[in-house]
């Protein structure tokens, strides 16, 4: 049997630990994250709980062995977890999408890190690049309304206490809003449409290009911060001169994580993001 776990197909890796890394590597398409392992998910018709888990082997209780045959609600019951019906769909824009990273929040905060992951083609939501600097140093992804823009973006299927934690990791920097599927619909790769996604989105803005949209998000965190470093003399002083120099002061510092999201209101890069705020779900709110 091919070895599912993290380590082996190169999806471990934790921006959190590692900022420079960040998003870190999605999964390389519909997936069941089972514990240290990433699972092939097959879209099938009537709803995600009855897509099929891909591979061989029985059930079982362990997270990292055995949920490999039958429905995705099938391996999450033969793992003691919520349904899919039971799971609140969460766009996911960096590294939240990420195994590695979503293994590590989740486990970190005593949770199981049991998901499904899966992709979606969104409209009206564009990923843009965060009003502040995070805690591990990195300068995270954020979405803007666009009602002109379809994203491929990845759902996380959060059961309650997975949502209260991520909240937790996300608030205040950041808002939960409910979009309407009228205004954001959200599809599935069966053409399934979602009545409702949940997103978050940067209480502050995001930051905006030289033409004044919204700076979309760069792959590459080194690049970013190479873009910012060099546009801003204020900001190479207090965080330059690379983006390693960056993310280790920033990490090391919260004051300086603070001036220099001070620095981004300042320099004028700012863009703020009221149409998801009027969407603003509440921590823990469903």
């Amino acid at each position: 049997m091919p070895d599912r776990t993290l380590e082996a197909l190169g999806l471990a890796t934790v921006p959190l630990l590692e900022p420079l890394t960040y998003p870190g590597p999605p999964a390389p398409g519909p997936s069941l994250l089972a514990g240290d392992r990433l699972l092939p998910l097959r879209p099938a018709a009537g709803g995600v709980g009855r897509w099929r888990v891909a591979g061989e082997g029985g059930g079982g209780t362990d997270p990292g062995r055995h949920p490999e045959r039958g429905t995705l609600d099938e391996a999450l019951a033969s793992l003691g977890q919520a349904p899919a019906a039971e799971r609140y769909p969460v766009l996911a824009l960096g590294s939240n999408a990420a195994p590695g990273q979503l293994r590590h929040k989740l486990t970190h905060l005593g949770l199981p890190a049991v998901v499904p992951l899966t992709p979606a083609a969104v409209g009206g939501v564009g990923v843009g690049v965060s009003g502040h600097i995070s805690r591990p140093g990195y300068v995270a992804a954020a979405p803007y309304a666009a009602g002109d823009v379809e994203s491929r973006l990845w759902v996380t299927w959060l059961d309650e206490d997975q949502l209260r934690a991520v909240d937790g990791t996300e608030m205040p920097n950041y808002g939960r809003a409910l979009l309407p599927a009228v205004e954001f619909p959200a599809r599935l790769p069966t053409g399934e449409r979602l009545p409702g996604t949940y997103v978050y989105f940067n209480a502050r803005g995001v930051l905006s290009g030289p033409g004044g949209g919204p700076l979309p998000q760069p792959p590459d965190q080194s690049a970013l911060l190479t873009r910012l470093l060099t546009a801003s003399p204020r900001l190479r002083a207090l965080l330059g001169p690379t983006p390693r120099h960056w993310v280790a002061r920033a990490a090391a510092d919260a004051a300086a994580r603070e001036a220099g999201t001070r620095i981004f209101h300042e320099e004028g890069w700012l863009r703020p993001e009221r149409v998801f705020a009027a969407y603003d779900a509440g921590p823990g709110g469903g």
